[in-house]
């Protein structure tokens, strides 16, 4: 018999040491609920589950783009309405100022609001704004707003450009107009018709981005919940699972922690020879 090297003890002592690891990576993975906490536990698994989440959070954001680019929307059409109301007001007018009921004089007092109603386009189109951006006079219809509504770089897969419209009384070549007289009343219901139609036109095109908008929003939204689903897969633990690989290496600590008290033990017999 040896006293200066105790294998049973070392042996015991190295089972002991590889159980307590374990269930101590075990207990984390409980904690954290994660079965990739560091590379280390699962490299390939841990890249793969990085890409995810990049893509998830693009996804994200880019469903917030799009709502944004509906509430942009919905502002344009808002003020394009407006505009379509106050067109059909003077329209009325026109129509009455064309009856040979009334004269020159009668035509001068309607004519006041029907100037009015002019100038009130002209304001509406100018004001309408989304975040400090015009959306309803010349200088919005020589532009164009990207939506970007996906989570890469591609600019024919990820964005959505939206075309606005000139509403202003010049753009509606309503600037001019008056009914002041039989012909002018007229000849304004004729220009009204066609400033109504291309307000008419504007808000269709603008419902059909919404619409479009809407639908890549639920796209999105599918797109990010199925790549959080697989994400979930690698990354996430199986808490049933580690819950039993946890309690099984809590089991061999105890039974090694046992063992290495017994494998102590045995040097001490060998004192009772000594004696």
């Amino acid at each position: 018999m040896r006293i200066n090297t105790n294998l049973a003890a070392l042996n015991a002592w190295r089972a002991l040491t590889i159980n307590h690891g374990a269930m101590t990576k075990s207990l984390e993975k409980l904690s954290s609920g994660y079965r990739v906490n560091r590379a280390a536990d699962d490299a390939a698994g841990l890249a793969v589950s990085e890409k995810m989440r990049a893509q998830i959070r693009g996804l994200n954001m880019a469903v917030r783009n799009a709502q944004d680019g509906v509430s942009l929307i919905q502002t344009a059409e808002g003020g394009a309405q407006k505009i379509q109301d106050m067109l059909q007001r003077m329209r009325e007018l026109a129509v009455q100022a064309a009856s040979d009921t009334l004269d020159d004089p009668d035509r001068q007092l309607l004519n006041k609001e029907f100037a009015q109603l002019i100038e009130e386009i002209e304001r509406t189109a100018n004001s309408t704004t989304f975040n400090e951006k015009e959306l309803l006079n010349a200088d919005a219809a020589s532009a164009t707003f990207d939506i970007h509504v996906g989570p890469g770089a591609d600019p024919d897969n990820d964005v959505i450009t939206l075309q606005m419209a000139d509403l202003t009384d010049t753009g509606l070549k309503i600037s001019e107009l008056t009914i002041s007289t039989k012909s002018d009343a007229t000849t304004a219901i004729s220009t009204l018709d066609n400033a109504i139609d291309t307000v008419s036109s504007t808000r269709a095109t603008f419902g059909a981005y919404q619409n479009r908008l809407e639908g890549a929003i639920e796209t999105l939204k599918i797109q990010a919940e199925n790549l959080t689903a697989a994400e979930s897969r690698i990354r996430d633990a199986d808490m049933a699972l580690e819950m039993a690989t946890f309690t099984k290496y809590q089991i061999l600590q105890q039974a090694s922690t046992a063992m290495l008290a017994q494998a102590n033990m045995s040097t001490q017999s060998i004192l009772s020879l000594l004696r």
